[in-house]
């Protein structure tokens, strides 16, 4: 899909989407707990929607209406599942331990580029503890053994999701197991969501000298209801625009104590606007795209530092980024780890490549706004992967797109 944008000023109030990835660990736990589970989550998403059917093959009876899941637990697993992840990367990596707890002889299917992100170190500690793990094709993994309970350790800086996955599985094994963390915890946020998430299904751990004791025994037990919150992650879109645009915009449905690490947009988003900003994207490597679309078109320098795991994303988010902004008429150095941004008041406009990658796409829209020209974004139906609204949303608060099919 082809989107041509004219540039226009954006104004009024939106609602947050709900969160995808409270959405996901709210499923999940439901998933495992002793009785079923009603979860309001007024908005869905291509990789809400792969957990959720991830999670029937393995036996659960999800179902959704009128913007609430009813989740019935997994009793028994079917003979040789198939997960299929789409393009999912916290589907994927969240629900291969939970997999391998569970004993389930499974097939997973991926998608797009999630064949070529990292599972090691994960991979290897799964195999170290009974999991019988391979890749039949390169867009397979064939899943046989089972996990036994007892002492695991995991690279804290590579992804927080194998932690998340970890956490989410040991408790499923017969007896008490310890996940120990090496290095620095990168998006430590993210981690924290997973806690609080599991201490809301009664299956809390707790951290002392960086491990974690988890009990076994599948303690998950449903509270009867939960409601999914706003996400911080795509009204970052829309509170960059609002800086662009002289504080014409509102977002509401956000939790501002909120654990999500996104949350930091409104601080950030702020430190680029009062000029030359140094920003340690460690902990919120999402946020650069459309950080760094503000950046470049604010007067001064902005450096993105620590930011390296973007080359590991959708796409490489450095390198897509900064073809973005340069395809735009912006200024911006591609650096290993980092990107260094010189901004200017506007943009010029021009031809921009999603690289179907959904950050990039709507970072691109946001440029617009700044553009003296049209913008014209290939692969526009990226958005759907965590925001399939976008498009709608953004013509409601005064955009001008333009949809059409790409021939």
């Amino acid at each position: 899909m082809i989107a041509t944008i004219d540039p226009a000023p954006l104004a009024g109030t939106i609602p947050a989407i709900a969160s995808k990835s409270q959405a996901h660990r709210m499923l999940i736990c439901a998933a495992l707990a002793d009785r079923d589970t009603a979860i309001a989550c007024p908005t869905l998403s291509a990789d809400i929607t792969a957990t959720a059917a991830c999670l029937r093959a393995l036996g659960a009876d999800i179902s959704y209406e009128n913007g609430v899941f009813s989740v019935k637990p997994i009793v028994s697993v079917p003979a040789l599942p198939a997960l299929d992840c789409g393009e999912s990367g916290s589907t994927l990596r969240f629900l291969l331990p939970v997999v391998c707890a569970l004993g389930a002889g499974a097939t997973i299917i991926m998608h797009g580029r999630l064949p070529e992100r990292p599972l090691s170190p994960l991979w290897e500690e799964l195999g170290r503890h009974g999991a019988a793990l391979s890749r039949p094709a390169p867009d397979i993994i064939a899943v046989g053994g089972s996990l036994s309970a007892g002492g695991y350790t995991i690279a804290a800086d590579v992804s927080s999701q194998f932690i998340s996955g970890l956490l989410f599985a040991l408790p499923l094994l017969d007896g008490p197991s310890t996940l120990r963390l090496t290095g620095h915890l990168e998006s430590a946020a993210y981690v924290t969501m997973t806690q609080r998430a599991m201490a809301l299904f009664g299956a809390a751990v707790r951290m002392e000298d960086g491990v974690y004791a988890i009990p076994g025994g599948r303690p998950y037990a449903s509270p009867g209801t939960a409601a999914v919150e706003g996400d911080w992650s795509n009204a970052a879109f829309w509170v960059a625009a609002d800086r662009i645009c002289g504080g014409t915009l509102t977002v509401t449905g956000l939790d501002p104590d909120s654990p999500q690490g996104d949350r930091a947009v409104t601080e950030l988003a702020g430190r680029i606007a009062a000029g030359n900003a140094v920003i340690d994207c460690q902990d919120v490597p999402d946020l650069v795209p459309v950080l760094s679309v503000l950046a470049a078109v604010t007067p001064g320098l902005t450096r993105f530092v620590n930011a390296g795991r973007l080359r590991i994303k959708e796409s490489d988010r450095l390198a897509t980024t900064a073809g973005l902004l340069r395809a735009l008429g912006g200024d911006v150095e591609e650096l290993a780890d980092g990107l260094v941004v010189r901004g200017r008041t506007r943009l010029a406009g021009g031809v921009a490549d999603s690289a179907n990658d959904h950050r990039i796409a709507m970072s691109a829209a946001v440029a617009a706004i700044a553009c003296d020209g049209p913008v014209t974004i290939h692969g526009a139906q990226a958005v759907n992967k965590s925001y399939p609204a976008f498009w709608d949303d953004y013509a409601r608060l005064g955009g001008r797109v333009t949809l059409e099919e790409d021939t």
